[in-house]
């Protein structure tokens, strides 16, 4: 099979070339030294990286409570008994949990949206876990939910999509104070910044 510039790859490396351009950020000449990465190294080594990825496909799943990311249900947050279960923070992804938690100031429940709203790409209210959320927040014993989505547009439009939701419920809804760059993401702020964001968060 032909490759960029004119080099023909045998079958079954092209394929792995393919499979990997697949990942987000990976762009084809990634993917490739990716590849020829992965042949140069030992079989057992690759072999091991194999297996871990499909146990964590088969073994991964939503917690029933959070919707987080998770090996058993509920997971090990959502069963801390140490945790303030009056207060929620909604993030947009699992990678925003591990963010916030080494700020080691929030002690709090979670709930993870997997994404954000954007009409542009086809991403509704019903493709997000809005339901479960509001479903949570239903039963009661909750007074706060800080809706820590991203601080770009999709994110903003959340927040406010989430926030009209919630007022009728009778929960105080915050947003993260500024600080946080416009347009960035959670996962990548600063563990400091991160804990100023939520200690002087605001009402919605």
């Amino acid at each position: 099979m032909k490759g960029d510039g004119g080099v023909y790859y045998a079958e079954i490396i092209a394929r792995l070339i393919e499979e990997l351009n697949r990942l987000p950020g990976v762009g084809p000449k990634t993917a490739q030294r990716l590849a020829f990465h992965l042949l140069r190294r030992p079989y057992e080594e690759v072999r091991r990286l194999a297996e871990a990825m499909v146990k964590a496909r088969e073994g991964v799943r939503r917690c029933s409570q959070c919707c987080n990311l998770t090996d058993i249900d509920p997971c090990r947050i959502c069963r801390d008994e140490r945790r303030d279960r009056s207060l929620i923070c909604v993030l947009e992804g699992p990678a925003d949990v591990v963010a916030v938690e080494k700020t080691r100031e929030y002690r709090g429940l979670y709930h993870v949206l997997h994404g954000s709203l954007s009409p542009v790409d086809g991403v509704g209210p019903d493709d997000l876990c809005i339901k479960e959320l509001l479903e949570r927040v239903g039963r009661g014993g909750v007074r706060e939910v800080v809706l820590a989505t991203n601080p770009d547009v999709k994110g903003e439009a959340t927040a406010l999509y989430l926030a009209r939701l919630l007022k009728p419920l009778g929960v105080v809804a915050t947003r993260l104070a500024r600080g946080l760059p416009v347009g960035g993401d959670l996962e990548y702020a600063d563990e400091v910044t991160l804990a100023r964001a939520l200690e002087f968060r605001r009402e919605v």
